[in-house]
């Protein structure tokens, strides 16, 4: 019988790794035998023996001794027949050493991605570590997080060793077994910069009740409070700009509205079209649809660049806005809330898809809506797009080809 290890040292070994990672000693000797069988079947071939893939073998493995030793069995009379070789103990006593060497970073792997599961939903401080095609891969210090391009920002910019906060999105399973995945595009990245730079958020005296954003671009926040002598705009504004400016610094100078909250959808609408002016504020609540009138030099600056602003305000709002000047002017680049869409935007469906939605499209090359129809039977191949996101571009589709949309 080959002896593998001394008695101490495979006792030993098992034994403190089973405790210190938590393990069970079953799960580490029975990967022990399968390492074994493998290692059994490579010595044979280096030894110029051909073993049948069809040949069962198995491994006796004293869990005291570390003595091994390995048996082929008979299909037909289930009889076992001692086939190690000589001098194999040292081979065993190598592969049994490999094994828990492996055990040990499998179990550290786990626990880290333990530790870092109770942090989903939470700031996590990284660095840009390298590129894995258009993905970025992040060290967080402890291990390795992943940045799909559709959680990227395209106007941050990324260098290598570049510092970045990120929000924790999930762990999911990827093609090298659980990954961390990390977004900077996500509205919650804001929403914990805000909690984390404004004590009063942080308390919750300040509650941040509406957040809409196209990352890298603009973000408009609604924020309230119950409390008597609070100024919430003011609070998360801070003096002189200071703590707004913080959370500006780290977006990388996305520009950042903050509004008062209210009930009054009419109020709520008016400030939500800031940095416009608004003269009056129409509101049909049946169908969630509001006309919102600026004064006519007031008009560019509520539509906002390619339309940011006013469809920033409609997904902050719920409501779909019809932005018009005094005199009755409209913008054609005035653009809806995300899945709704307004006169002037009703050419372009494009615009109605949610934003995460076009960026991963665009990561994939596809631009626009022309470049989705003649795509449309591939974007089932198209990383990142579940069968929910799928669905939303199917149904889009089929409004925008029948014939009430024509």
């Amino acid at each position: 019988m080959a002896r593998i290890i001394a008695r101490t040292e495979f006792a030993a070994a098992v034994s403190q790794l089973a405790k210190e990672r938590d393990l069970d000693p079953k799960q580490v000797l029975d990967a022990i035998k399968q390492a074994i069988i493998a290692a059994y079947r490579k010595d044979a071939k280096e030894r110029g023996v051909e073993l049948d893939p069809e040949i069962q073998l198995d491994v006796d493995l004293d869990p005291v001794t570390g003595e091994v030793k390995v048996y082929q069995l008979d299909n037909e009379t289930g009889q076992r027949q001692d086939v190690t070789p000589p001098g194999f103990g040292r081979i065993a006593a190598q592969t049994a050493k490999q094994v828990i060497i492996q055990k040990i970073r499998e179990a550290e792997r786990e626990t880290v991605l333990s530790d870092y599961q109770t942090k989903i939903g939470s700031l996590v401080y990284g660095m840009v570590l390298r590129f894995d095609g258009p993905t970025v891969i992040v060290d967080l210090g402890k291990t390795q997080a992943v940045m799909p391009p559709y959680e990227q920002v395209k106007e941050d910019n990324y260098q290598l060793n570049q510092r970045l906060v990120f929000y924790l999105l999930e762990i999911r399973e990827g093609i090298r077994g659980k990954e961390i995945i990390v977004s900077r595009s996500r509205p919650e990245l804001v929403a914990l910069l805000f909690k984390r730079e404004v004590p009063e958020v942080n308390s919750g005296s300040v509650e941040i009740k509406a957040i809409a954003r196209e990352a890298g671009a603009r973000t408009k926040l609604a924020v309230w409070s119950d409390q008597k002598g609070v100024d919430p705009v003011g609070s998360c504004v801070g003096q002189k700009g200071v703590r707004v400016q913080a959370v500006i610094n780290e977006l990388n100078g996305e520009k950042i509205d903050i509004i008062q909250w209210s009930e009054d959808p009419v109020q709520f609408i008016t400030a939500a079209m800031s940095p416009a002016q608004v003269s009056s504020v129409k509101v049909n609540q049946e169908d969630k649809t509001a006309l919102v009138v600026v004064p006519d030099e007031e008009l560019s600056k509520a539509i906002g660049k390619e339309g940011n602003n006013v469809r920033l305000a409609a997904k902050l709002t719920g409501y779909n806005l019809d932005v018009v000047g005094e005199s009755g002017a409209r913008l054609e680049e005035t653009q809806p809330a995300g899945g709704q869409e307004s006169q002037s935007s009703a050419s372009d469906p494009w615009q109605q898809l949610p934003t995460r939605i076009q960026n991963v499209l665009k990561s994939a090359g596809i631009e626009n809506w022309q470049q989705l129809i003649e795509n449309q039977d591939k974007l089932s191949q198209v990383a990142g797009l579940g069968p929910k996101s799928l669905e939303q571009i199917n149904q889009l589709i089929a409004e925008t080809e029948s014939p009430a949309s024509q």
